[in-house]
């Protein structure tokens, strides 16, 4: 085993250490802040794995890369709080000021790292260890709660996930997340799931014997393996109690989600071979399993037809643009000083991102297109012309559509041929580009990629030297890297026609 690198310094004050922590008279020295045992050991934690993702080596993974970075953040944030004055008046709590704050950051972005590494294994751990410490120093903290009902989702358990996302919701006047939708859809699978295990047991009054028989020592599985074994030998008299029974003890032992709805797939598949593949007597199971499952993929839609919105793809958004003049308005703080407004609402196709803000003097008025990344909560209500919506994982790009889209919102949906641009249309691969494209990047690629656009121009794009100009609600987003802007900086530069204070233009 790898041993781990003292990477997290500790205060050792010495025989003078009490002293120390209530100050001396005559002098300035303060102590560092001190933190609480839980959270020393889960920033020990957190300095054992990033030595486990060093010696591993994660260049090829682009999101253990990722949560490795975000590991040495927290190591840096942690050590530049130990070894310096602490900033909080003296008797206070070192994790309640401006370093607890940057701490307390750095840990909810390394939490939300390793949920994202998505394997189930140490680093949902890491997130569970992660948001249970936040919300142990900190029972208000929205982002701990939201960081808590993801990864608990994602480890199977719904009903604790539900209780979380109940307690997110009850902090929060905005949600930006979505997660009210996407609570709608769990509390509807959780009851779809107990209504199809009382039926179940209803089926099957013999079930309970062997559903209680994991409480004795005999686990679930290995009932559940039994009742496999005599299904396939032709008694189904003896493997239909313990099937079930299996099944009941796995949703009363809350197993995570993803084992029992596997579990009922494979009974329903016995049920129906046993029948010749007459599924008519297991119509109202196949039901509950199916709302279970389907409202565990998506929420449930008021407007299914989102208030009568088209999909269009790259060739119907080429049409829409075609001999249009554009201008794309980012959401800078230098625009948000000036007066372009008038100018800006002059062009044909207005061009806004993710948290824009207006100021009519300053942005205009007009939003003709609203481009964002699906993750991204804002404007959506907003209505506009057409609403394209990047994402790299088609499965949760089709997941941010169903919750996030308003009914009546927008005329026109960009769909799959339009989500993500760079590496789709233009083929440009990880190799040739490293950075994640912004949604900025990815639609002025794509604009500048369908060339029928007479005038094409950026306003306010200083790639964030001077700040954004965002919703207030979006001011806690982190702004894009350095890395980042400064390649698609460059991306443009190199293609600018002309350039001043505050345009760019590409034709």
């Amino acid at each position: 085993m790898t041993k781990a690198r003292r990477l997290w310094p500790r205060w050792r004050g010495g025989k003078n250490a009490e002293s120390g922590r209530r100050g001396n008279a005559g002098s300035t020295a303060t102590a560092p802040p001190a933190v609480s045992k839980e959270l020393e050991e889960c920033l020990r934690v957190c300095a054992l794995h990033s030595d486990r993702l060093a010696a591993a080596g994660a260049e090829n993974d682009r999101k253990r890369t990722d949560l490795a970075a975000k590991l040495l953040h927290l190591q840096a944030v942690h050590a530049s709080a130990q070894t310096s004055p602490a900033s909080e008046p003296s008797g206070t709590s070192g994790t309640s000021g401006t370093s607890g704050n940057e701490l307390f950051d750095a840990l909810l972005a390394a939490g939300t790292a390793a949920l994202e590494c998505g394997n189930g294994g140490d680093e949902q751990a890491l997130a569970l260890l992660i948001s249970a410490t936040v919300l142990a120093e900190r029972g208000s903290s929205r982002a701990g709660w939201r960081l808590r009902a993801r990864t608990l989702e994602a480890a199977g358990d719904e009903i604790a996930a539900v209780e979380a996302y109940e307690r997110y919701l009850a902090l929060t006047d905005d949600d930006w997340y979505g997660v009210a939708p996407r609570l709608a859809g769990l509390r509807i699978a959780v009851r779809q799931q107990e209504d199809m295990l009382r039926l179940l047991a209803r089926e099957c009054p013999r079930a309970e014997e062997f559903a209680a028989a994991p409480a004795a020592g005999s686990g679930a599985r290995d009932v559940w393996d039994e009742g496999v074994r005599l299904y396939e030998k032709g008694d189904h008299a003896q493997a239909e109690p313990r099937l079930v029974g299996a099944l009941l003890a796995m949703g009363r032992d809350r197993h995570p989600v993803g084992e029992l709805q596997n579990a009922v797939g494979q009974y329903l598949d016995l049920r129906i071979a046993a029948a010749g593949g007459d599924a008519s007597r297991l119509r109202e199971l196949i039901g509950h399993y199916a709302e279970q499952r389907r409202n565990r993929m998506r929420p449930p839609l008021t407007d299914p037809t989102l208030g009568g919105a088209d999909w269009i793809g790259v060739g119907e958004l080429r049409n829409l643009i075609a001999g249009k003049s554009v201008c794309l308005v980012a959401n800078s703080e230098s625009l948000g000083r000036g007066s372009l407004g008038p100018e800006i609402d002059a062009y044909d196709l207005v061009v806004r991102f993710s948290s824009y803000r207006i100021d009519a003097p300053a942005t205009g008025t007009r939003t003709d297109l609203h481009a964002t990344a699906h993750e991204h909560g804002f404007n959506w209500d907003r209505p506009v012309t057409t609403r394209m919506v990047f994402g790299g994982s088609a499965e949760k790009w089709g997941y941010s559509l169903r919750e996030r889209l308003v009914p009546g919102a927008q005329r026109y949906v960009t769909d799959e041929t339009v989500r993500w641009p760079l590496r789709h249309l233009g083929g440009v691969d990880w190799d040739a580009w490293p950075s994640v494209p912004t949604s900025g990047f990815n639609t002025l690629w794509l604009l500048d990629f369908l060339d029928v656009s007479p005038a094409l121009d950026l306003f306010g794009f200083d790639f964030y030297e001077s700040g954004v100009h965002r919703l207030p609600g979006a001011m806690r987003v982190p702004v894009t890297s350095e890395r980042e802007r400064t390649s698609e900086k460059a991306w443009v530069m190199e293609r600018a026609q002309s350039v001043n204070d505050m345009r760019i233009s590409l034709r």
